[in-house]
């Protein structure tokens, strides 16, 4: 795996993109975001050697370098997810990328069903901490990289980012939920049953993401903040049925307002740890 980060690495390098140390990992619908960046360069992931090429629809394959108010970004525009039939080290397989070009600062982002009966669709949530349902674990298996293999998970989503993010809320007018985020593979949707599981052992939303890069990040070093999009009421909470497009365009509808808080996260955030 350190070989094809090293040539991914080199292949990147080629363009000769800014070096940012912040980055944000843009969930379905919410890709909008890296085609606001200036000066950017947006380089391919199905170019790259070794990356994993994103089959959903909603994610488009870029890692898209540029400027955000001046401060230098890195922005994912298409994740990949283990429900696709890669290996979960291939899932991370970005993240890897991030730390070895020095990516400090992470923001994750993702689609998820709403399970805490006060969330409604277009809802935005703080990720406070997370349920790994995959059944997997990235950092499973002979590893040639130097972190421990035993992070420690206490604190995966630095809390002492929290209360920063929820004042830029406050002041750009968006009300941010607080919540915890429940991870399966997917790609299924949940059945009533199993929203109830979830309701039942904690967690606020449930997504078919993100988990896997936030467990390599944190190995890594790398401090995580995270935002859900709520884009539908989980199986149960309402009696609608559920569809990725539906999905797609309740995201997309809520674009204005997340990029509003993105952009306060990079201005007052991502610029003190760059």
């Amino acid at each position: 795996m350190q070989k094809e980060v090293v040539e991914a690495v080199q292949f990147i390098n080629s363009f000769n993109p800014p070096r940012p140390k912040a980055a944000i990992i843009l969930g379905s619908g919410l890709g909008g975001f890296a085609d606001t960046l200036d000066s950017k360069i947006k380089i391919p992931t199905n170019q790259i050697p070794n990356y994993p090429a994103s089959t959903v629809e909603g994610h488009q394959g870029f890692l898209v370098f540029g400027y955000h108010k001046n401060v230098p970004v890195l922005a994912v525009q298409g994740r990949t997810h283990y429900y696709e039939g890669y290996p979960i080290q291939k899932v991370t397989f970005v993240v890897r990328i991030m730390q070895a070009i020095g990516i400090r600062v992470l923001l994750v982002t993702n689609a998820a069903g709403g399970v805490n009966p006060r969330f409604n669709p277009g809802d935005l949530m703080l990720i406070t901490d997370q349920v790994n349902f995959l059944f997997n674990n990235p950092l499973i298996g002979i590893t040639d990289f130097d972190e421990s293999r035993f992070p420690d998970m206490s604190n995966a989503y630095h809390s002492e980012y929290f209360n920063a993010i929820e004042q830029i809320a406050i002041q750009r007018n968006i009300v941010l939920k607080r919540g915890v985020l429940w991870v399966s593979t997917g790609p299924s949707y949940e059945t009533g049953a199993e929203v109830k599981m979830i309701q039942k052992l904690g967690g606020d939303a449930a997504s078919m993401s993100t988990v896997p890069e936030v467990i390599v990040a944190v190995q890594s070093g790398i401090k995580v903040m995270g935002i859900s999009c709520i884009t539908n009421y989980a199986t149960g909470i309402s009696s609608e049925t559920l569809s990725h497009d539906d999905v797609t365009k309740t995201a997309n509808r809520v674009q204005e307002k997340f990029l509003h808080l993105v952009s306060g996260i990079i201005e007052e955030i991502f610029s003190r740890e760059g």
